[in-house]
């Protein structure tokens, strides 16, 4: 169920939890001590937590001194389907979605709001001059940055941080999308091509560890290669061209030692290289296909994107209960 926009909020902060623990304490403090002229609201998506950080986050808001959403999911279903749902309930003139680290501090998601004020563009994206995060992600966000600037068409120079200010009209067009594997900035590059970057503060963690596994990393990547973008077929077949092309030229050279030089002993070794290679390529292009229609299908066969459990409108003090899918 989503509430429609109002001309009353300004500014909607949008933060996805999973496993925040202690930090949920320290995150609503930082908010309670936000210096925000304009009106503004605290949307809370809690995807699946298993350490009570929704009954804790539910407990915390009730005296917040401003209007509060906080949403349940079902279970765990990403990042990226819990911001979309974030950007749902969300009501105000521009969003701001925050990760539940605190590593991007809420006083700098103010300054995005006001670049977005004082700029034509729909979204701005924060850059950092140094991510505290551990080198791992920041490996993984590296090679996904360069495979969206390669499948995407993302500008050269735009670094995609999940630390980003949206205007109203930008969250309307992507959140129609109903897909089971959503990437949001994939979503956001098809929508708009007003974009500008801020240079923003980015601090170490404090508590906890990042919830960004290999794993998940490698579920992201596949989302934005194979949900936003048809460059794998494109590449798969272009390798069938080069393969045949080589198949070709091999044959030629067979029938041209066979008649100017005669038969000679086949070599074990090269037939079975070449046997190694033109089956792996054919396995691997019937993967990259196979991987499209398993997507194709789930999405038709209606996986949900996410499933809410329970709403808390605590501006309001109304508790619903939806098992409706999001």
């Amino acid at each position: 169920m989503r509430p429609p926009p109002s001309s009353d909020i300004e500014v909607s902060f949008v933060v996805p939890l999973h496993n925040t623990g202690e930090t949920i304490y320290r995150l609503l403090d930082a908010f309670r001590a936000l210096d925000v002229e304009a009106s503004w609201e605290l949307v809370l998506v809690d995807d699946g937590s298993r350490d009570g950080t929704f009954a804790e986050a539910q407990r915390l808001v009730q005296d917040f001194p401003a209007p509060v959403t906080l949403v349940e999911l079902a279970r765990n279903f990403g990042e990226h389907a819990a911001v979309l749902e974030a950007y749902r309930r969300a009501r105000g003139r521009f969003v701001v979605n925050l990760d539940d680290d605190l590593q991007n501090p809420p006083a700098e998601a103010l300054r995005l709001v006001e670049h977005l004020r004082k700029t034509g563009a729909e979204v701005v994206y924060s850059s950092f001059d140094r991510k505290q995060h551990p080198w791992l992600r920041n490996l993984g966000s590296g090679l996904l940055n360069r495979c969206a600037t390669f499948l995407m068409g993302k500008p050269r120079g735009l670094y995609l941080s999940s630390f980003r200010a949206l205007r109203r009209e930008l969250v309307e067009r992507i959140v129609t999308y109903r897909g089971p594997y959503p990437y949001i900035d994939g979503l956001i590059l098809g929508a708009t091509n007003r974009i500008e970057t801020l240079r923003v503060a980015h601090v170490a963690r404090t508590e906890g560890k990042s919830g960004y596994t290999p794993r998940k990393l490698v579920r992201l990547a596949m989302s934005a290669l194979f949900d936003f973008s048809v460059m794998p077929l494109r590449l798969a077949s272009v390798l069938g061209v080069c393969l045949c092309s080589l198949g070709l030229l091999l044959l030629a050279e067979v029938v041209i030692e066979t008649l100017y030089v005669g038969t000679r002993q086949a070599g074990w070794g090269s037939l079975m290289g070449a046997l190694a290679i033109f089956s792996g390529s054919q396995l691997l292009m019937l993967g990259i296909i196979g991987e499209y229609v398993g997507r194709a299908f789930l999405t038709v066969s209606g996986k949900p994107q996410s499933l809410v459990r329970t709403v808390v409108h605590e501006a309001h003090a109304h508790l619903e209960r939806s098992p409706a899918s999001a």
